[in-house]
């Protein structure tokens, strides 16, 4: 697997794992690099690693012709791998948008919380005109049991169903976990610090 941190301006993946970046993102946009050589593997996950660049004015003002490069590049390389997975940024800014209708399979993220949920509308009802067909689906995060998250996905999934033509389907529940925290402060893996947690499980659920 590859793991894209394409979170242009605000990339994290690299310091959550405490790896170095090397040349990265930045590389592969400026077409100084392949995706291949770009890659880091990581030395204990058994996964490829392609790290972007937190406050890059300019990768967070390139523009869609970058964008598009981009994917083409992802395209390219992704035979190397099983799977390709892209970490966008939140928001709805072009560059996000462009990379989000590219994939074969969109994961909106969205807590309970009104103003979430609201974000996640309009990141699905705009992938629909991006990507009209596209696959995209709901992860309901830190949600307090099942049952809750589940509650929060139907609310949305009437709402689209009502205004956007179409439900959303559900992909999954993460339970919310003070184990995840606790990865994150010592820049370990969640799966490998916590393997058997109630997040772990729903991850792999």
């Amino acid at each position: 697997m590859l793991l894209v941190d394409a979170d242009l301006g605000l990339a994290n993946v690299d310091v959550q794992l405490g790896l170095e970046p090397g040349q990265g993102l930045p590389a592969v946009l400026a077409g100084r690099v392949p995706v291949q050589e770009a890659a880091r593997a990581h030395p204990a996950l058994g996964f490829d690693i392609l790290a972007g660049c937190s406050g890059s004015g300019a990768l967070a003002g390139s523009d869609e012709a970058a964008h598009r490069d981009l994917l083409d590049a992802l395209r390219a390389a992704a035979p190397r791998w099983d799977d390709v997975v892209l970490d966008l940024g939140a928001g709805l800014d072009r560059g996000v948008r462009t990379l989000a209708a590219g994939a074969d399979l969109l994961l909106v993220v969205a807590t309970a919380e009104p103003t979430s949920l609201t974000d996640a509308y309009a990141v699905l009802k705009l992938h629909r005109r991006d990507r009209p067909g596209g696959d995209a689906r709901l992860v309901v995060n830190q949600a307090t049991d099942r049952a809750s998250g589940e509650r929060t996905w139907r609310g949305l999934d009437r709402a689209c169903e009502s205004f956007l033509g179409g439900g959303v389907a559900l992909a999954g529940v993460l339970r919310r976990d003070p184990r995840v925290p606790d990865a994150i402060r010592r820049q370990a893996p969640f799966l490998s610090r916590h393997p058997t947690s109630p997040a772990a499980a729903d991850v792999e659920a």
